[in-house]
Formats: structure tokens, C-alpha cells, sequence
């Protein structure tokens, strides 16, 4: 029951902080309003508490949510549960199918990840101090492409993760329009392999938003960004990194 309480708790915080700023809301419209137009599909890997989800909402699209954590999933559910242009998927996203254990941080939720290198590069990280990791679930792992075939090409796919960014990029063999991934410093190394990946499937345009700014810098190619990770500051801590054709 004291877990139950801790993860209500944690859910809570996180729908305060992700819908209770209005400007942070029109900021994050007007970002993604640059990949996506009405009756776009986008997929939105790592939902958490759905305020992407909200926003690809107001700019019209349909929008298949992924998220893996059962108490993540039932708050989508009470949210979204009743519009016909949101598709929630209870599952993992990864480089195949099969099932993989999910570290549940019971205190912060939308943390929770399906990489153990994840967990250890937050130990003891300016930025993570105070973040754990106490239980672990196994969960079911679908592939993009599984969803693509699924549900179709989307215009867009938005994917945070918590450092399993790049098995999800993984399984994915053909391009889509857009994505984009989150980084952290504490796991560059995560960021550099989901660019090498897009690369490969042949993103030539890339830019980034800091934190949670919802602010786009320059574009670059994939020299550029990839020079503009390694020289960020450790303090800087995460951010999304956007890739087009």
C-alpha cells in the first residue's frame, strides 16, 4: 500500500509539472507544430503522462501512445481513454520482440527504464541525486516497424525512453518523415549510437531543444549535432534531438 501510495504520488507530481503551465503548452504546440499537421499519425514512445499526447491532441493529429508501466498506462487511460484518435498500447518498444524488465522508480515514475546502463550512469550523477530504482517488472516488446504495419506510417515519432532510445531506434528498417529522441549527458554514448542509427536511415537535418525549453536551435547535419552533444556541458542533462529528411 505505502508503494501504491509513493507511484500516486509520483503520477501526481508529474501531471502538475507536465499540465500546469500554459506557456511551457504553447511552446511545446508551436515545436511540434513544425512536424505535424492535422490528421497526421504520430507515435509518441514513452507516453508517461500524456502531455505530448495533449499537444499532438490540439494540433490534430491521431496518435498512437506507448507506454510500458502499468500505473503510467491507467492514468493515459483516465485521460485519453475515451477519444477514438488516441491509441493506447500497453507494451516496450525495442530492437525485436519478446519481453524485457522494466526498473520501476516508484517515487518518479516517468523515469523508470528498461536499461540497466541507464540505472548505473544515474548513480550518483549531478542531476539524479535522490532517483532509485527498486523494483523490476517484466514487460512485452514490440518493434516500430511492428507498429508501423500495425497502424500505418506516422508523420512523426516522439521517443523518451530513459536510455533505450537507441534498441527502440533499432527496430525500426525504414525511415519515417521525422523523430525525435531524448538525450542525457550522463549516457552520450546512447545519443551517439540513436545517430549513427538515423544515419543510417538517412536523416540529413538535425537540431535539438534543451531540457524542457521547447526551443529550437540551428539545424545541422550529422557532423554538426553529434559535435554539439560531446562539447554540452554535464550540467545541461538532457534534452530531445530532432532528425527530417
Amino acid at each position: 500500500m505505502r508503494e501504491s501510495f509513493r507511484t500516486l504520488r509520483g503520477v501526481l507530481r508529474s501531471l502538475r509539472i507536465y499540465y500546469g503551465d500554459r506557456s511551457r503548452r504553447a511552446a511545446m504546440d508551436a515545436l511540434y507544430a513544425r512536424f505535424v499537421t492535422p490528421d497526421d499519425l504520430v507515435f509518441d514512445i514513452g507516453a508517461h503522462v500524456g502531455d505530448r499526447v495533449a499537444a499532438f491532441r490540439r494540433l490534430g493529429a491521431r496518435v498512437v501512445a506507448v507506454e510500458p508501466q502499468p500505473a503510467l498506462v491507467r492514468t493515459l487511460r483516465l485521460l485519453y481513454g475515451r477519444d477514438a484518435d488516441v491509441t493506447i498500447t500497453a507494451t516496450a518498444l525495442g530492437r525485436s520482440e519478446g519481453t524485457v524488465e522494466l526498473r520501476l522508480n516508484v517515487d518518479n515514475p516517468t523515469v523508470s527504464t528498461a536499461s540497466a546502463a541507464f540505472v548505473q550512469a544515474a548513480d550518483g550523477a549531478p542531476g539524479w541525486e535522490g532517483q532509485a530504482w527498486t523494483r523490476a517488472i517484466a514487460v512485452p516488446v514490440t518493434t516500430l516497424d511492428a507498429l508501423i504495419a500495425r497502424h500505418g506510417t506516422p508523420a512523426f515519432v516522439k521517443i523518451d525512453v530513459e536510455g533505450f532510445e537507441a534498441e527502440v531506434l533499432d527496430g525500426l528498417t525504414q525511415p519515417v518523415p521525422a523523430l525525435s529522441f531524448e538525450f542525457t549527458t550522463i549516457q552520450r554514448d546512447v545519443a551517439q549510437a540513436c545517430l549513427a542509427r538515423c544515419r543510417a536511415l538517412g536523416y540529413l537535418r538535425y537540431n535539438a531543444a534543451l531540457g524542457e525549453s521547447q526551443e529550437l536551435g540551428d539545424w545541422r547535419d550529422a557532423a554538426g549535432i553529434a559535435h554539439w552533444l560531446d562539447a554540452l556541458p554535464q550540467e545541461a542533462n538532457s534534452g530531445d534531438i530532432y532528425a527530417t529528411l
